[in-house]
């Protein structure tokens, strides 16, 4: 009789891979372990290889482990040679550098097109605009590309043992829905926006069904045969999945990006870029709005008044509502909604009066919730009536954060135990896993 009775779930972020081991009777964790990942926002590959496997190491292995999903940051460019070689680092979500891109996909195709196929424009984040970005600033580069994958399809790869083979790669509907060339109603790849960006058509991960199994571990890694892989999933899906949200309830996570996303029944089609049409892991839809600017701004406006971050938030629930006046617009690292990708932060509203350390610090946290909280409105305009707020993210952990966004958003709002909801979502999805 098998001894493998747990099921893992992973959660491989822009800043660190975190593997949780779930019994699925209960749904607890019994056990896990964290590696960081390489600051930047062009990183090679094969270090989250190697934060995955320190990870697996930490939480104890998988010798007990009867199945495995792995949760990513979504968007990011892993582009590969025909013998499956990373051709260059890639290029992440939080990378810029394709903004012309972007526009030139929406001129190209036009906003309907692209949201009635997509469901979103595409901003600099896509991974269509930064394969376009590679084919038009590293042609030799780009030549070499013979496949595309997105960080957890790659690592999905990897951990099956499928490396180096092209053809085998997998993803899932909710990733792939984040790539700007894939039609989450049909659940296909667009080849015009390929060829568009590539100038010919390549290797592209295999949709998987969300509960289906795509291998098994690498025997010396899963100490063992039989430890099942399950497609995994867009970190966002899979937050959505480890929160269990239903119709009506919205997450808003505050981590290096602010994500405001609810589960809908229908996609969205916003001809304005703010929502992006993204899809559930489980065949429903999952509307988004992301902001680049979230902790971020608590650690710049923690940085400059030299306190701490739990400091900050004492700071901030000194001073009233509106901070005297002080008002942060705070695009330290441009914008990803509203779209402005070269913006910069500013400070308005200064007098000699409200020049206090109490103000500053609410400031920065208002301005940070102010963002959220025109993603929460556009969530709404989508026709989902939002009945409770979940705020998720270790920046809603301070206690700052949670008594101004209290007073922002009303009794709608709660604070859900800290826990790892993506690598929850995945381990639910590992649970769920059918042969």
């Amino acid at each position: 009789m098998s001894n493998r009775q747990f099921v893992a779930g992973v959660d491989s972020s822009t800043q660190s891979c975190k593997v949780v081991i779930v019994d699925p009777s209960t749904s607890q964790i019994v056990r896990q372990g964290r590696a960081r990942h390489p600051e930047g926002t062009s990183v090679n590959p094969e270090r989250w290889w190697e934060a995955l496997l320190e990870a697996i190491e930490q939480a104890g292995g998988l010798a007990d482990v009867k199945a495995i999903a792995i949760a990513g940051q979504q968007h990011g460019l892993v582009a590969l040679d025909a013998k499956g070689q990373v051709v260059r680092d890639a290029l992440l979500w939080n990378d810029t550098r394709s903004a012309p891109q972007a526009q030139k996909l929406q001129d190209h195709f036009g906003p309907e097109w692209l949201a009635s196929n997509t469901g979103s424009l595409p901003v600099a984040s896509f991974t269509s605009t930064k394969l376009l970005w590679v084919r038009e600033n590293e042609p030799e580069l780009a030549k070499q590309i013979a496949a595309v994958a997105l960080p957890h399809d790659w690592l999905t790869w990897k951990l099956a043992g499928y490396a180096p083979d092209i053809s085998k790669l997998v993803t899932d509907r909710s990733d792939a829905s984040g790539t700007g060339y894939f039609n989450s109603q049909t659940n296909t790849y667009l080849s015009e926006v390929i060829e568009f960006c590539i100038g010919r058509q390549i290797q592209l991960p295999r949709i998987a069904n969300w509960n289906e199994v795509v291998g098994e571990v690498i025997h010396d890694i899963a100490g063992g045969p039989a430890c099942s892989i399950g497609p995994g999933m867009g970190d966002n899906a899979g937050a959505a999945m480890g929160l269990g949200l239903d119709s009506g309830e919205i997450a808003i996570s505050i981590g290096t990006s602010g994500t405001i996303f609810g589960v809908s029944d229908a996609g969205s089609k916003d001809t304005t870029g703010a929502i992006a049409g993204f899809a559930s892991s489980d065949g429903r839809f999952l509307p988004l709005v992301c902001t680049l600017n979230a902790t971020g701004v608590l650690e710049w406006g923690a940085r400059i008044l030299g306190v701490s971050l739990d400091e900050l938030g004492a700071l901030a629930m000194k001073a009233k509502l509106g901070a005297g006046g002080l008002e942060l617009t705070p695009y330290f690292e441009g914008e990803r909604t509203p779209n402005l990708p070269h913006a910069t932060a500013s400070m308005a509203g200064m007098t000699l009066a409200n020049g206090a350390r109490e103000n500053f610090a609410r400031a920065c946290i208002e301005g940070m919730l102010r963002g959220l909280g025109v993603g929460r409105e556009l969530i709404a305009q989508e026709g989902i009536e939002i009945s409770a707020i979940k705020m998720i993210g270790g920046g809603a952990a301070n206690q700052g954060v949670r008594a101004v966004a209290t007073e922002l958003f009303g009794d709608l709002v709660s604070f859900p135990d800290s826990a790892e909801y993506v690598a929850l979502g995945a381990a639910h999805q590992a649970a769920s896993l059918k042969n």
